[in-house]
Parts: structure tokens; sequence; C-alpha cells
């Protein structure tokens, strides 16, 4: 692509700013996005980086595709070493930011250091510029990216942290536009540590394709591909909600924490009862499918105007913590997105906080006179604004549950619902062993967008999914066989979707019909001019994934690390379909499962990348991990 992409390189704490082309291995390797910044963060992390520390890096990676008028193509991964877990910490983001920091002549932000004061900094032009934002420091993440507005322009778009950053809260997320967020593994609090209020993005000027013509042309016949699908149409009514009426009704949800499956009375938490407040439909930089309500909440406790929720809200404030009124969950989403916290790590708190106290496990003294018991709104609302503001309870939650758990007692360590320190989605994935490997194995903790395959649940024909996985996969979601290879496969896909920053609803995750890595190899032609076979594209979703294990090996973290949570192992499921109810994980074959993940990977038996492996992917190449900060 002409004129060159740049990475921009920003050290706080000397205050110093450079900028060189993108290196054309970074291209070749890794493609964008996810894959380059999990390399850089190879080059520069180790065991001792202390994630609240000035020497953790952080890295703003736009994918190589985002930009393109298609797939939701309007994204970019925030990535450090975590503060949640300590681990690789990694978030993808949507909205219009990506598309603005690539039309400013940036593909790559990478800030190390400390500021000696808030600041924010700002790319137009080809140029990055270091700003005062002392004026900004303790707003919340809707009033900051007004105000930025005000003093940088209209079309100006910005990532921004609210209180929980500043604060240091261990979940924080990086939030752009009135909805979207960098939402899991603390990126706002790394922020939040460098003292960087605001990263900020202007720029019109369009991208420079390589065969424009038929970029577009083809875009539009991938528009029409994903708008032709089933799921694309239902979620343009829904949303992502549209999920929650299968999964609960199933029993694959997490009710009272993981007490049960279902609520005694669902109440209004069906996607339908989003209608009587809907005023629209919105969506991300290049989306057709527009899958966010836009909705108006004038009664209650915080009258506003919001997106969502989406289903892992509904979740996370609706049946984890025993609450049926979709009001509730709109209420509860808000106010985490003012203050600028991942909703599903605080959902699981929450509930994981209800619990102890049901059990008498919590003591007496920390709760400060709280009574955080199922279904009690005002305890959730009160306890969103303990932890961001850190008051407390909330002190002790802002932390994350592996902290916690070291101050109320290692007796509240089983009803914790987390992997690697990242707390588990809202869904009950003991009937579901793929899910389960998927959710052990993430490279960022307890995570269903780095593996899930949603395509287990359909029941698709053997044959179909011998065609798309290339061996036999059983097509009964409560079976272990073939399902190693099931996560495997989606977590190539994944890791190569994240590095192109196109959308995980608009590739194979949730529709067969989707896009994959033949069309993404037309659209990468048409892009940049560069050429990529499928087999070409799998090696450099292998090769990301296999950084980002030598990353976490480095950190601490190994096979001891990919197990679930005790209770998935001891307490079947107790409610839901006959075909999920009295479901546990059995750990023989959970490990036998995850001996064969490791074996499609090319790594041993502890989970460690063989040599060969190594090799084959070009990671022993010389100089590969050398630094690249030219400060």
């Amino acid at each position: 692509m002409k004129p060159e992409r740049l990475v921009a390189y920003v050290d706080l704490s000397r205050g110093r700013v450079s900028s060189e082309p993108v290196p054309g291995f970074w291209r070749r390797a890794f493609l964008g996005g996810r894959g380059v910044n999990s390399y850089l963060l190879n080059t520069v992390l180790d065991g001792g980086t202390n994630p609240l520390g000035p020497d953790n890096v952080l890295v703003v990676g736009v994918g190589l595709l985002t930009g393109i008028p298609a797939l939701g193509s309007g994204r970019c991964n925030i990535s450090a070493r975590s503060p949640l877990t300590g681990a690789l910490g990694d978030s993808n983001i949507g909205g219009y930011f990506a598309a603005t920091m690539r039309k400013a002549g940036f593909d790559f932000l990478v800030i190390r250091g400390r500021a000696e004061k808030p600041v924010r900094i700002h790319m137009s032009g080809n140029k990055v510029t270091i700003l005062d934002a002392e004026h900004l420091w303790g707003l919340d993440t809707f009033t900051t990216q007004e105000e930025i507005r005000k003093e940088s322009g209209k079309n100006v778009q910005s990532l921004v942290i609210g209180e929980a950053g500043e604060r240091l809260v261990r979940f924080a997320c990086v939030r752009t536009g009135r909805k979207s967020a960098a939402g899991r593994t603390g990126m706002g609090a790394v922020m939040g540590s460098k003292l960087v209020k605001a990263i900020s993005a202007e720029g019109e000027k369009p991208i420079d394709w390589h065969d424009p013509k038929n970029l577009i042309k083809y875009s539009r016949e991938m528009i029409d591909r994903i708008m032709s699908t089933k799921w694309a149409q239902a979620q343009s009514v829904h949303g992502t909600a549209a999920i929650f009426n299968y999964t609960y009704h199933t029993g694959l949800l997490r009710v009272r924490n993981l007490q049960t499956q279902t609520l005694l009375d669902v109440g209004t938490l069906e996607p339908e009862n989003i209608e009587r407040y809907k005023e629209g439909m919105s969506g991300c930089s290049a989306c057709s499918i527009k899958c966010r309500h836009v909705y108006k909440l004038e009664e209650g406790p915080y009258p506003h105007v919001g997106e969502g929720p989406e289903y892992s809200q509904i979740g996370s404030f609706g049946t984890m913590v025993g609450i049926n009124r979709i009001e509730a969950v709109m209420n509860a989403a808000y106010l985490c997105n003012r203050y600028g916290l991942d909703t599903i790590e605080v959902g699981n708190l929450i509930a994981w906080v209800m619990e102890l106290y049901e059990k008498k496990l919590i003591p007496r003294e920390v709760l400060g006179g709280l009574r955080p018991e199922w279904g009690d709104e005002e305890a959730v609302y009160q306890l969103i604004e303990m932890i961001a503001t850190r008051r407390g309870l909330g002190d002790i939650l802002a932390e994350g549950m592996k902290y916690s758990i070291q101050r109320l007692g290692e007796e509240t360590s089983y009803y914790a619902m987390h992997i690697k320190g990242m707390g588990i989605l809202l869904s009950d994935d003991r009937p579901v062993p793929s899910f389960s490997l998927g959710i052990a194995t993430a490279t960022r903790g307890a995570d269903h967008l780095r593996s899930r395959p949603a395509l287990d649940l359909y029941g698709l024909p053997k044959e179909l999914l011998k065609q798309l996985y290339g061996d036999e996969v059983s097509n009964d979601y409560t079976s272990y066989e073939g399902k190693s290879r099931m996560i495997w496969w989606h977590e190539l896909q994944y890791a190569v979707g994240d590095a192109l920053g196109l959308c995980r609803f608009q590739m194979k995750f949730i529709s067969v019909h989707a896009p994959s890595y033949g069309e993404w190899s037309q659209l990468i032609k048409y892009a940049t001019g560069m050429e990529f076979s499928t087999q070409d594209l799998m090696t450099v979703g292998e090769r990301i994934v296999t950084v980002e294990r030598l990353l976490n090996i480095r950190l601490g973290f190994g096979r001891k690390d990919d197990r679930l949570p005790e209770r998935y192992y001891r307490e079947p499921t107790s409610s839901g379909m006959p075909k999920v109810r009295g479901r546990k994980i059995d750990p023989m074959r959970f490990e036998h499962m995850l001996d064969e993940y490791y074996e499609l990977h090319g790594w041993d038996r502890d989970g460690i990348p063989r040599r060969e492996t190594l090799e084959r992917l070009g990671l022993l190449e010389r100089g590969l991990f050398n630094s690249h900060f030219n400060l």
C-alpha cells in the first residue's frame, strides 16, 4: 500500500516520540493487529515486568484490512501484560477509532514509560503529539470523548479510560463511542498506570488500497453473502442478545453464579423486551449488520440513552446474579460503560460475592453493612460504584478474583469462576466439552472469543464437519470426540481474523456460511497486493497463537494453568433440557483432549512448543525477537 504505513513509538518517561515504516516482515509473518501486537510484546516483556509499572508496554495495532468497506473491518487490538492475570493482556475493540487511526497515517502505536502528569496522545497527518490532559482526569468515558471533540474537532475518534482506569482497577477497560470497549484483561488500568487518559486520532485522507476497484466490488459480494445468512438477519433485529433465547432455554447459561441453569421466572430478559425502549440500530465502521440497539431508558435510577445490552451483559447482570429485569441489565451496563469497567468481570465478581454472602463465607467486617442477596438490583449498582471508586469491599474486588481470594480467604476460591485470573463468560460450559477446552486454553485467560466454536451447537452433518475441520469431528456437542481439533481450527481462524481487523460475527463463528481464509486471501490481494494461500493464512494463525504461548510461558504460565475451575469437575448441572442436565467435565477425558490439542499445535505434553514447530513457523530466525524500540 502507498503511502507507507507507520508505527509510532512513544516513551512517556522521556517525552520522546518517533516513527518509522511498518517493517515488511511483520506483514508477511503476522499480518497486523493482534498478530503484530503479540510479536512486539514478545520482544520486550518478561516475568519481571510489572503490569502496572512504567516498563510494561502498551501496543495499539489496527488490522491489515482495517478500513475496507466490509466485514466489520473497523477493529484494532490493545495489548500489554495484563494486570488482572499477569499473562498476555489483549483486547479487541470496534467502533470508528481504528479506521480513523489508519487515516491519520498509523497502523501501530507503541507506548512505554510513565508520564509526569495526565496526557493525551494524538495522531494526525502522520504525526504524533503528546498533549496535556490534566483537565480531563476524573471525567467519565462519555464526557471525556465530548471534551476531546470540542478541543480537536468533531471528526476526532478517541480511546479513553474512566475513573476505573485512573484508579487502576485491574479489569478497567478502554472505551470508544457510546458502547465499544476493549473490555477484557485490564488494558484501561495499564493506560491509567501510564497516566494516559486518552489516545485520539484525526484523519480524513482515504486509505490508498492496491486495487480499489476490485476491492470495492468484492467487498460488496462479501456484504451480500453475510446479509443472506439467517444469523446476520436475526442479529440485525435483536443484536447479540439474539443468542439468549437458545442458550438460556437449552440450559447453557450460568444462574446464580454456577448453582443452576434456569431462573424461576425469566422475566423480561428475552431480547424481545428491549424493543419497547429501542430507537434504532447502530454498528461499527464497515458493518452491514448493525447489531446494536440504540435505546432510551427514561425511568429508574439512571435515565440514559445507550447501546446494547449485549448477550454477555444479560448474563453478567441478569442470570448470573439472579435478576430477571432487562431494565436492571441496561442500568448496570451503563454504569460500567461510564466508569470504564469490564462488564463480564464485574458480573462474575458480584455473582461470586452474592454466593459467598449466601454461604456466609465473606467476613462481616468486609461487607460494611452491605447485604448482597440474589436478585438485589440496588446491591449490583452499589457494588459497581464501589469497585470503580475502590471504596470498602470494592477496593478488594477491584483487584480481581485471583488477588481478592488472598484477602477473603482460600475457602472462597472454590466459588470463584475464573481461569488464569480472568472471569468466565455467562455460559455454563460443563455440557459442552469443546467450549470448556476453549476457555481453559485461551491465551488471555477464560475467554470465548479466542477459540469458541459456536457451530458445535448446531448438530451439523458429519460430512460437512469433516470437510471444514479436516478430520472426524462428532456433531454431538456433549461429546469429547474431535473437539480438540475443533478448538485448534477456530483458534487459528480467530487469530487471523483479529490480525486482519475483522468482526468475529462476520467469520465462521456462528454462521458456517460466513467468509473465511479463501475470501480473506482475495481481500488481502486487492487491498495490499500481497498473496496468501489458505495454508499460508493458517500458518500465520499458528504462528500468532504459538508466539502468544511462548510469551505466557516466559511470564510463568503452563499446563498447570490450562485448567477449569474445580467446580466444573465436581458438580453436575442441575437443570435445563435433558441433554444438558446432570453434566460435568470428566477430568481424564479433559486431559486427553488437552493432549490432543497440544499435539495439533506441535507442542509437547507440557504445552511447550517443540523446536521443530518453531523452525516450521520461522520463529527461530536470527533477530526475530530483537527489540524494535528506536527511542
